[in-house]
Parts: structure tokens; sequence; C-alpha cells
């Protein structure tokens, strides 16, 4: 592991993005695979985006999950469950969740289909099988699987790796926080032949009380590669046993105990000890990449994602007639309720196809592409355990639904360079799908039989000279409810609309890089988080007419000199919904009350983000950065009341590095992070619910705290 300037991914990168000059047929043409550069914004396209590299991830790879490896890039939060970037973890660029933030493991999509999602705990360190990501914000380029809506990641992990390699990577920290990798690679056989593996197992006990983490994963892939023909296949798992704590911490327990956990504790005496989510999830995909010739080329994937989990929870004086129980009569005793453990199943095929056809020559670039998929979904739910067992059959099974979900796409992009200094961008896709909901656990008789189609089409222009590009671009794109949102809602619904402009410069020098993007993003019947969550620590949303945001990205990376440079990046926006009304529960006289806000800022989007880093070479092969991140207020309702809300916050990490070089090992290289130095008591995420009671509104917050100073200490050794 050769060393690098010790670099945060604080703007993008100087090296530029993945491109294909097309040319005569050599041993190198598939080391930048089709699948990835179908879907991938290049370097001329007018879109907002940062490439991070393979060295980039493994300087940041420590344990930590993926959305805190991407913390430093521009406009993005980050937040953890436990507190300390270990199990559930979340993120939201540009204030947009993660249910519209499009994901792809290789061109193929990784959204739930349902929840639209993403659960990288599913998926425990990918981290280090990827050999690239591409973060676009905003709408950015056509893509596979759920509608960008927002901001799109794409990770790749396909690239050929020609030299055989292996890797023992370890790293211990706070909180008891264990990870353990082991890569291997065989590099090229016969010209043709690679293997690729990994195994990785994590675990932490958490910042939370009792929010500990054990996680488990494997990835192997092998490829035959040809002059003109390639094929791959992948398979890769992980399996997560999280114990809950996606109840947060009520704010009164915010100065008393920062890691108070209420999940369990309905189990008098102590906290039942398997309140835990259990859930396994595997990944098989296969490639086929051809080039007919210099000029054209075209790829297949077909892909199957299995998932099987549940989580179980302890649950005190449910009442029988919830379950579809009758009464219990023992003697003279009628017995309505008992004390219960139940498990919440949830088990789902996802498999379909993806496909583009790439063509370039001389100054004329065009990709069409598209894909197919469906989920199938099985909901049901069990009773292992009845304090009263005689009242309930064993193994009861109380509910049982299926659900399944069709995605069909096509789209096409054609980028032109009319001139030395022009270049046009074209993209339309065109995208349908379709849900069969047969019921919810809680409302059985809701069937859902709904179908959508949407035309997103994007436009744009790039002007390049010398060292400098400007940009602009307009796009347009639309979204489907999730599955909670046709449960959770007063009415039906409605698909989020949303169009969005970009412009931007930046300016490349040998040694230096400097960008703004201005971009506004204007959206129609925008579903925006109302504050609450629902028993499983979802978000509930609902639509609101207009909203927009509006702001600027600026970026800077200076290299000062031989030994030392600077980075930063700040977002300054404006999150804004017009004539918002909100509806607080009556519990005094019924019904709802309503409250108008002509304009009021939208839930979880801060006005301004901000990261700062300081990077030296004392030494040869030492390295020590200074990172700063800034996060202003967040409002976790639409109501902009500061009693409502998440503080900002300033955070200060450290990271010291030192690589050793052919002393008994390849290469050998020491890593010490240490987080949070100034032990800043912060929360990086909440939810709030008011209701009418006692002829007052009452306002009930919890958050989810993040660890004070915590260190993590690594040692990875190349074989």
């Amino acid at each position: 592991m050769k060393h690098v300037l010790i670099s945060c991914l604080l703007c993008t990168p100087l090296i530029p993005a993945i491109a294909q000059v097309p040319g005569k047929f050599n041993d190198t043409f598939y080391l930048k695979p089709v699948e990835v550069l179908a879907i991938r914004a290049a370097d001329k396209s007018p879109f907002a985006k940062t490439n991070i590299t393979q060295k980039e991830i493994e300087q940041l790879n420590i344990g930590q999950d993926m959305p805190f490896i991407l913390n430093q890039t521009p406009s993005v939060i980050v937040n953890s469950d436990a507190g300390n970037g270990v199990g559930y973890t979340g993120i939201r660029i540009r204030g947009t969740d993660a249910t519209r933030i499009n994901v792809t493991l290789n061109g193929i999509p990784y959204n739930d289909a349902e929840s639209q999602g993403t659960y990288w705990v599913d998926l425990p360190d990918l981290a280090s099988s990827a050999n690239s990501i591409q973060v676009q914000r905003g709408i950015g380029t056509s893509s596979n699987g759920a509608g960008a809506f927002g901001a799109s990641i794409n990770v790749a992990t396909n690239e050929l790796n020609k030299k055989c390699y292996a890797e023992v990577n370890n790293s211990y920290g706070s909180y008891n926080t264990w990870k353990n990798t082991f890569k291997f690679g065989s590099g090229l056989i016969g010209k043709h032949v690679t293997i690729d593996g990994r195994l990785s197992k994590i675990s932490s006990d958490g910042y939370i009380d009792r929010a500990t983490t054990a996680l488990k994963s494997f990835y192997v892939s092998t490829a035959w590669t040809g002059e003109k023909n390639s094929f791959r296949f992948n398979i890769f798992s992980g399996h997560e046993k999280t114990y809950q704590a996606w109840d947060g911490v009520p704010q009164d327990s915010l100065k008393t105990n920062r890691r108070y956990n209420s999940a369990g504790t309905e189990k008098s005496e102590k906290p039942y000890e398997n309140q835990v989510d259990d859930y396994t999830q595997t990944h098989y995909q296969f490639f086929y990449n051809h080039a007919f010739n210099p000029y054209w080329k075209a790829n297949a994937a077909i892909f199957l994602t299995r998932g099987k989990g549940y989580y179980e929870q302890y649950k005190a004086g449910e009442d029988l007639l919830d379950y579809g129980l009758t009464e219990y009569y023992n003697g003279d005793t009628t017995i309505r309720n008992t004390d219960i453990v139940r498990r919440l199943w949830l088990n789902n095929k996802f498999y379909g196809t993806v496909f583009s056809v790439q063509h370039q020559k001389n100054n004329t670039q065009f990709t069409a592409g598209g894909g197919w998929n469906r989920y199938d979904g099985k909901h049901y739910g069990d009773i292992i355990w009845a304090d009263v067992q005689a009242a309930v059959p064993l193994n009861y099974r109380w509910y049982d639904l299926t659900a399944n979900k069709k995605d069909f796409s096509l789209y096409t992009k054609w980028s032109e360079q009319w001139s030395n200094n022009w270049q046009s961008f074209l993209d339309v896709q065109y995208r349908t799908v379709h849900y069969n909901i047969n019921g919810f656990r809680n409302n059985p008789g809701i069937i859902i039989n709904k179908s959508y189609s949407f035309l997103n089409p994007k436009i744009g222009i790039t002007y390049t000279k010398s060292d400098w590009m400007a940009y602009a671009s307009y796009a347009l794109a639309s979204h489907e409810p999730n599955r909670d949102d046709f449960e959770s809602v007063n009415s039906e619904p409605r698909p989020e609309l949303l169009q969005d402009i970009e412009l931007g410069v930046e300016r490349r020098r040998k040694g230096s890089f400097y960008s703004a993007n201005i971009y506004y993003m204007k959206y129609h019947n925008q579903l925006v988080l109302v504050g609450n969550i629902n028993d499983v620590g979802a978000y509930t949303r609902t639509n609101v007419p207009n909203s927009y945001r509006l702001g600027i990205e600026l970026q800077a990376k200076v290299e000062l000199t031989d030994f030392a440079n600077i980075s930063a990046n700040c977002t300054l926006s404006e999150n804004k919904i017009s004539n918002y009304t909100e509806l607080i529960d009556d519990f005094d006289n019924g019904g709802t009350k309503n409250n108008f806000y002509k304009s009021t800022d939208i839930s979880f989007s801060p006005a301004i983000t901000g990261t700062g880093s300081i990077n030296f070479i004392p030494v040869k092969n030492a390295g020590i950065s200074l990172i700063s991140k800034y996060t202003g207020r967040q409002y976790m309702d639409n109501t902009s009341q500061k009693s409502r809300s998440i503080n900002p916050y300033f955070l200060e990490d450290v990271r010291l590095s030192y690589l050793l070089e052919n002393k008994l090992f390849k290469a050998t290289t020491f890593i010490v992070q240490l987080n949070n130095v100034f032990n800043k008591k912060y929360e990086a995420n909440g939810y709030t619910f008011s209701y009418v009671y006692g002829g007052a509104v009452a306002t009930e917050n919890f958050y989810f705290p993040m660890a004070p100073f915590n260190f993590m200490i690594g040692v990875n050794v190349r074989l």
C-alpha cells in the first residue's frame, strides 16, 4: 500500500473522473467496468459530483459505516443510532433523506424497494471492497432503480485488480469496537482470470446503552476477461444483529443520562436481553460485457438479492384481541392481557436485470440503457413466548401479508463536443412503477394496487477553457411514495415532482482546486418528514404542494507546500415550504388542531454545513490531519420552532498515520483516529410530536446523542 498525501473528502479530488477513450483493444480495456460508466457522470457532465478513489476510501475506512466515510463530502450530514457510527447509520445530502438518494452497487439498485431507504448495516464493511464511489448531488444523470430525487451514490467493486495481493486490516477503539478484515486477490491468472475475496467482522458495544452490534460479511468475485468479452460473478453477503436503539433519548434525559435506551424496558426488573434486529442479506450479481469494436460496447447484468430477518420485542400487557385471539378463561378469572415476546419478520427477494449500450467516436458519446426489477416481500409476525402461555398457541402467527413491486426504466444519454470549448448533454429517462400491497400489520384491510409512469428529461451545457470549467443544467425527476406513506397519511399519497437547476464553475490548477455550484430545487408535492416516527424508527411523511431548496456549494483545496495542504467546503442554503398546515392531535376534543404557516423551513435541512481540513506530512510516510465539521440548526418538524430542533454543532477530529514499508511485511500502515477531540455533547438526529391535552399543546422531543471523545486505532498489513 503506497503512501499518499493524507486527504479528507472535502472537495472533488484533483484526479479526473473516470473516462474511457476508444482505441485498440488491450488488456486494460475492462479496467473501467461498462456497467459503472453507463450511469456515472463524466468529468464534463453538467452536474455537481464528487469522485472518491480507493486510496481515499482506505484512509477513512477504520470501522465506521459507509455514511461516515462520506461525511466530509459537500452538503452531507450523517447520524448513528448507537452513537458511534457502527450499526444503523443514516445520511442526508442537501437535506434529502435516504429514501430519495439513489444507491447502486456496480450499477445494480440497492435501495430497499418498499421503504426506498438504504440500510448500510446489511452489508457491513462494504467499503473494504469498493474500488471507487461517486456521489452526485441534485438529480444528476439517469441511473437504475429508485429515481434520484436529491442525490445518488454509486459504489463500484468490479474494477480489475491485475496484481495479486493479500491484506489483514484490524482496528480497535472506544466502546469495545472491533473491526477485522481479510482481503485477497489472485491478480490476473493466465491473462484472463481474477479472483477477489473478503471476510469481515465488526462488533461494538455502542455509545448508547445496550446498543450492541455484531456484524459479519463476505465478498467473493471472479472474472474472466478477453479481448472483446468479459464475465464477472459476485456473491456478497452480510449478517447483522443489533440491539435496538431507534427509540432515541427523551429530551429530559439528555442532561442526566445521555446513553439511555428505552428498548426492552417493558420487561420488569431488567431490560429484555434479546430486543434485537437480526437480518441477513445476500447479493448475487452476474455481468457480461462485450466490445463490438473500438467504438461500440454493451453490457448486461442479472441479479438477485435475498433477505430474511426479524426484529424481536418484549411487549408488556398486550391485549389478546389486538392479536386476533379471544379472551382466556382460567376458572373464574378472565385474562384479556398478557406479556409477550414477538418477532416481526421480513422475508424478501429482489431480482432483475440492468443493461446498456455505449458508443463513443470522435466528439460524440451515446448511451442507451435501462433495467427491470421485481420485489417480492413477505411480512409476518410470530409470538414466540407469552406470560400466560395457555392463552396463546405455540409460535402463533397473527398476521401474514405479501407485497410486490415492479420497476422498469429506459434511458438515453447523448453528449457532443461541438468545439474545443463547448459540450452539450441530453438525458431522457422513462420509468414505470407498480405497487401491489396486500395489507399492513396495523391495517390489514388496506389494499394498494397502484401504478405510476414518469418521464425524466435532463439537459445541460459545459464550457471549458484551459484550467476553467463552467456548466449549467436543468433536470426534472419524479418519485413514487414508499410503503409507509400509503399507511401513514390521511389521504392517498401523491408522487413527487422535482425541477433542478444547477450552475457551476470550477478551476483546476496544479496544486489547487476551486469550485462554486448554485442549485435551485423546486418541488411539487414533496413528501416532507413531519417529525414523528413509527414503531420501527422510520419517519412519517406528508405531501406539501410547494417547496424549494436554494443554495450554493463552495469548495477549495490548496497544496501549500510539499508537506502541507488545506481543503474546505461550505453549503449555504434556504429550504422552504409555502403555505404549510401543521396537524396536531387534539386529545381533549378529538380530531386535530390546525396551525397554518405562510413560509416555514423544511425539516432536517440546515441553512449551513461546512467542513475543513489541514493536512501535514511532518516526516516521510507520516501524516497528520486536523478535520473540522459544522452543521447548522436542524428543525425536526416543519414549523421552524427552536424548541423542536437539533442544536448546531462543531466537531474537530484528528487523524494520525504512518506507513512502514518492506519491514517484515510489504507494507504496514498504523492509523490513529481521534473523534470529537473537544468532547462536544451533541445530537445528530431526532424526532418530535405534539398534541393537545389539558387545554394546552404538549411537545415531546427525542434525540439521538453522539459519542463524546472517542478513538479508533488501526493496523493494516499488506502481505
